[in-house]
């Protein structure tokens, strides 16, 4: 503002929170605060969430840690089908988590979250990668954010706020904790809407056209073929002359043996010669009487 003016000055931040500014002086000598909230969650709790760290171990310290989180909820979470929640962290300014002064830390942070409204349904967790860790120094948060994941059997609307944090192993690829963050101002806490939809179903194939062609549809020729084919069992007026091989019984083939006509001939020659002998006998019989 360069000019003096009586209206006040209304500055917008997002969409809902807004704070209202009175003109004083065209250089202001105090500064104008603006609160901005982080994250995208529905209701009006607090974004800092104060936490009550211990360890490592059983007998370790115990550190007073405030991270503002900021939760991401998914837009098109579905029963039975695992969703996934953003997790980001940024330290308050002198409330940071120290890293021990003996002994390693593994790189871990275990990001949790609690949930109520959908029955079954109370946390989602998940792992994170932290920066370097110094011994005595603040541990650093990563850089990006976080995903949680979780799956719900029911459909329905669930109320989200972050859970408790756990930073280390107890070995390289264990997942037991060396210091456990439990929250201490839960009642305090921002909340978040998390809708879940009903499961969407897989459609199956059908072979089956539902549609109507719309094309004009081409015939299909068909060519008959008549064959005349000569059996053959049929009996001809041939003889083979063969000779029938082991010994079948086929009848008088060629090869078969005598023709039977010579047998007649014979018999014919025969009676012939007995009716002349005959004749000859009884002209002498006559000459001698």
């Amino acid at each position: 503002m360069t000019t003096a003016t009586a209206a006040p000055l209304t500055i917008k931040v997002g969409t809902a929170d807004t704070a209202t500014c009175t003109y004083v002086s065209v250089a202001p000598t105090t500064g104008i605060s603006v609160d901005v909230k982080v994250g995208g969650g529905t209701g009006s709790g607090t974004d800092i969430v104060d936490y009550e760290c211990t360890g490592p171990g059983a007998t370790g310290e115990t550190q007073n840690v405030q991270i503002k989180v900021e939760l991401t909820m998914p837009t098109s979470a579905r029963a039975n089908q695992q969703f996934e929640i953003g997790w980001k962290g940024t330290y308050v300014t002198g409330q940071e988590l120290q890293a021990p002064t003996t002994g390693t830390l593994t790189p871990k942070i275990f990001a949790y979250t609690t949930m109520t409204g959908i029955t079954g349904l109370t946390s989602a967790t998940g792992e994170g990668t932290l920066g370097t860790i110094t011994a005595g120094q603040t541990i650093p948060l990563p850089t990006t954010a976080v995903s949680l994941k979780s799956t719900a059997t029911s459909t329905g609307t669930a109320t989200v706020k972050p859970g408790k944090l756990n930073f280390g192993a107890n070995t390289a690829t264990g997942n037991q904790p060396m210091i456990e963050c439990a929250v201490q101002n839960d009642t305090e806490l921002k909340t978040y809407s998390l809708v879940v939809g009903t499961a969407t179903s897989t459609p199956t194939s059908s072979n089956t056209p539902t549609g109507t062609p719309t094309g004009t549809p081409t015939p299909t020729k068909t060519k008959t073929e008549f064959v005349t084919e000569t059996p053959t069992s049929e009996k001809t007026t041939e003889r083979s002359s063969e000779t029938p091989r082991k010994g079948a019984d086929t009848g008088a083939g060629g090869d078969a043996g005598p023709d039977g006509r010579m047998f007649l001939l014979a018999g014919s020659v025969l009676i012939m010669g007995a009716g002349a002998g005959g004749l000859l006998l009884r002209r002498r019989s006559i000459s001698k009487g």
